[in-house]
């Protein structure tokens, strides 16, 4: 140890850099070491394990000793289980190791499709992957064609029983289509009473949840699902009031044979 010291306070550094930022008009680089907003940022699933085993594993400093709040663990593609869990109890869920794998399953298709993943993203995650209820019918594929002068098709692809269904079919639109080649898969013919579509998120790459109800003879039943692909969200939306009849009827007929009925999961 030299016999120096420089009187620097280290904690006021982070905030010296955004003040100087904020003075200049110059942003900071992402990159910049110790004050950029990546310093301390940590994407990879393996980084993101060691940090929150120990912080130092991957930081030669802590983040608050230069005046950073804390590490940002950002949830992408190369996130694992362990970062996603962390995040969804720091968001107040605490989630079953079944109901974090239902999760991280569709954790990983959404990174797929966007570079990050948001808050509002993951709640979306929870409402719309968790289901209540079982999938009599899961759906594969969905394709569509659309246009302003002919009539728009779409090719459906479903899963029953390890049992793959393909349907394709025409209608007013992609949507349209895909829900007429749903029906002539399941033998079900719903109509369509309320269509609802809003953006999740911000941005190019945001998430849409679709809302519907659909009336079977009479009865109505509701479906939700998200994705960044409308035309998939709207047909897994339908889907999901299509099991939610299936699984209605067959708690029905169980009960007037007198059978156990399955308890939802």
């Amino acid at each position: 140890m030299l016999p120096f010291t420089t009187g620097v306070r280290t904690p006021e550094i982070y905030k010296t850099s955004q003040l100087l930022s904020n003075i200049t008009g110059i942003m900071v680089q992402p990159n910049k070491a110790i004050v950029g907003k990546n310093a301390f940022a940590h994407e990879a699933g393996i980084h993101q394990h060691g940090v929150l085993s120990h912080k130092l594993t991957y930081e030669i400093m802590t983040p608050e000793s230069v005046g950073v709040p804390q590490s940002t663990l950002v949830l992408g593609k190369h996130s694992g289980r362990h970062a996603l869990k962390k995040r969804y109890e720091e968001m107040g869920y605490h989630l079953s190791r079944t109901e974090l794998d239902k999760a991280y399953k569709l954790f990983t298709k959404l990174a797929d499709r966007k570079k990050q993943i948001f808050e509002e993203d993951l709640l979306v995650i929870l409402q719309d992957g968790i289901r209540e209820i079982p999938e009599t019918y899961s759906l594969r594929l969905v394709q569509a064609l659309a246009g302003n002068h002919k009539p728009s098709t779409a090719t459906v692809v479903l899963e029953r029983d390890g049992r793959v269904f393909v349907q394709s079919a025409t209608g007013d639109g992609p949507v349209a289509a895909a829900y007429e080649a749903i029906d002539s898969i399941t033998g079900l013919r719903g109509e369509v009473i309320d269509y609802t579509i809003r953006s999740v998120t911000g941005g190019r790459d945001a998430v849409g949840e679709v809302f519907v109800h659909v009336s079977f003879d009479g009865r109505t039943f509701t479906g939700r699902a998200a994705s960044t692909d409308i035309i998939d969200a709207s047909a897994r939306a339908y889907l999901h009031a299509v099991n939610k009849v299936l699984y209605a009827t067959e708690r029905e007929k169980a009960s007037r044979d007198g059978m156990p009925v399955a308890q939802q999961v």
